[in-house]
């Protein structure tokens, strides 16, 4: 088994999910006492947001490229980036390292073709839904991707960062964001990708009027499918 580095706590609350996930699915490939191998780097979230705040992406970059450099000088094979929006600086943190970035938009694109979807809609942090390093890697992997209008993308982002980043859940904004699923759902998306590891604290598979792809989930699965050789990054 390969040793998964993740570089989490933007927010703790996602990372928890993504270890839970992480030992859930070795286990019931691997059985009895198996468990998945895992180096964390978890990362103040307060500095990583004052970054993101500041438009201060040379900093975040190199906060995110010293975690990584840390997972892999403790064993690990592969590296995850444990939040969409902290994509942003993805190139840099794989050009501090000598081991393969796991990519989260990859991962998603990958999960889109395997169930026939070719039209995405996105919700995110702002950055997500408007910039090319997220919606823009999604396109070049032949996906049709549609964002929420701009109102919908300024609820979205405030409900993360006032709310779900601070481990806060409000019946009111789950009821919101199925609105604004039901808007994506209308203009044509054949599923939405909940592009924000903490919307999944929110949105239950129950809210959303069309089918989700959980993005922190989804993640997980391939990186646990790389640790345990079902997939090979290049």
């Amino acid at each position: 088994m390969q040793t998964i580095g993740l570089v989490g706590g933007m927010s703790w609350h996602s990372t928890v999910e993504y270890y839970r996930v992480f030992n859930e699915l070795v286990a019931e490939r691997r059985g009895g006492h198996a468990s998945a191998k895992v180096a964390l780097q978890s990362l103040d979230f307060a500095e990583i947001r004052e970054c993101q705040v500041n438009d201060d992406w040379d900093r975040a970059a190199q906060l995110l490229a010293e975690a990584a450099r840390r997972c892999e000088r403790s064993g690990a094979d592969l590296v995850l980036i444990g939040t969409n929006l902290m994509h942003r600086v993805a190139d840099d943190v794989q050009a501090a390292i000598d081991v393969p970035l796991l990519h989260i938009a990859d991962a998603i694109a990958d999960a889109a073709h395997e169930r026939g979807w070719e039209r995405l809609g996105v919700l995110g942090a702002r950055w997500v839904m408007e910039e090319d390093f997220y919606v823009g890697r999604l396109a070049r992997r032949g996906l049709d991707v549609v964002v929420p209008g701009a109102a919908d993308r300024t609820e979205v982002d405030r409900v993360i960062f006032d709310e779900l980043t601070q481990g806060i859940v409000r019946e009111e904004s789950r009821a919101s964001y199925t609105a604004i699923l039901e808007r994506l759902r209308d203009a044509g998306a054949e599923a939405v990708v909940l592009g924000c590891t903490e919307i999944e604290l929110l949105v239950r598979p129950e809210d959303a009027p069309l089918p989700v792809i959980a993005s922190m989930r989804t993640h997980a699965e391939a990186a646990v499918a790389v640790a345990l050789g079902d997939r090979v990054l290049i």
